[in-house]
């Protein structure tokens, strides 16, 4: 099994079950978006909810609004950058192996984020050819979240 570079760990990482998912995600909470703190308090909770192990993590809020960030776990990372102003954050999640659940951390987030809508992509990636290239396929959809905004709906 391959390892992390220079720390000797295996990461967990089976190409046959590589999920890519890719959120746009509206109408979530503005306070919310701008708060770099809060934001990883989520991710790495997220992380927890579909059972992923925690390497590192960084997160930067821009100024005057928005923050980029990334989960790094053994099964790939969680990552986002958000508009507050807007708010809209494009998420993304993508593991390997069939030890996580992007599916649950990708729902935790956006009921975090207050999302009212989210069109969702689910990436299969890794798909071997038999000429030894690679290929993925995907799925969309879109789901609303939230009505007014209190959960329901």
């Amino acid at each position: 099994m391959p390892t992390t570079k220079g720390s000797g760990e295996s990461h967990g990482r089976d190409r046959d079950d590589s999920f890519h998912y890719v959120v746009e995600a509206a109408g979530c909470d503005p306070e919310v978006l701008g708060n770099a703190d809060r934001i990883r308090q989520i991710f790495l909770e997220a992380a927890k909810v579909g059972n992923m192990e925690v390497k590192a993590s960084y997160f930067f809020k821009f100024s005057p609004t928005g923050v980029s960030g990334v989960v790094i776990v053994a099964e790939s990372h969680i990552s986002v950058h958000t508009w507050p102003e807007k708010g809209y954050a494009a998420l993304d999640v993508y593991t390997c192996g069939t030890k996580a659940n992007p599916e649950k951390a990708v729902d935790y987030i956006l009921e975090q984020f207050k999302a009212k809508y989210a069109h969702v992509s689910e990436i299969k990636r890794g798909i071997e050819e038999d000429d030894e290239t690679f290929t993925h396929m995907i799925m969309t959809w879109e789901e609303a979240l939230r009505k007014n905004g209190n959960g329901s709906g």
